[in-house]
């Protein structure tokens, strides 16, 4: 055995084993940890804002619990492609102290039925609270537990308090 043959078989190897980790690892995460992987960016809100996101006011639910405060991006809304690190919108939560955490985000389209990585999105007729025409929608609570669901729309533990 040659000592370039045992370099290459070596590489080789270490790129199957590196391969095969990867792939493993993909494989445990869950869609939220995805969706927490692609854009934990927005942790600080001037990053949504400098990527062109603007809010709108804190959405509450009838039966409790909220949404938050969405930061919408026209331009994604207007692509209408569903894209992992690039979400509609993003959901921050306004604490007492005026700081915006992140809590989820919102994929949005008007193409359906639609799905991101399997999980489906709900559809959202026309009219609705937001003005737009029939949409179909999925929030990932990938930063706030939810109760109802990773996937559900309100979420109990999510309060509209300190919004301006």
């Amino acid at each position: 055995m040659t000592v370039a043959y045992c370099v290459k078989f070596l590489t080789v190897a270490a790129l199957i084993s590196l391969a095969t980790a990867v792939l493993a690892q993909q494989r445990g995460h869950t869609l939220a940890d995805k969706v927490r992987m692609a854009n934990d960016r927005f942790k600080d809100v001037s990053v949504a804002v400098s990527e062109g996101y603007a809010p709108i006011p804190c959405a509450s639910g009838i039966d409790g619990g909220a949404m938050g405060v969405h930061y919408v991006s026209e331009k994604l809304l207007k692509a209408d492609a569903v894209d992992i690190a690039h979400p509609q919108a993003v959901m921050y939560e306004p604490g007492p102290d005026g700081k915006m955490a992140l809590i989820a985000v919102e994929y949005i389209t008007s193409k359906g039925p639609a799905q991101l990585q399997g999980q489906l999105f709900n559809f959202m007729n026309a009219p609705n609270r937001y003005g737009l025409g029939p949409f179909y929608e999925l929030h990932v609570w990938a930063w706030k537990s939810n109760p109802r669901g990773a996937f559900a729309d309100m979420n109990p533990n999510v309060t509209c308090e300190h919004a301006h």
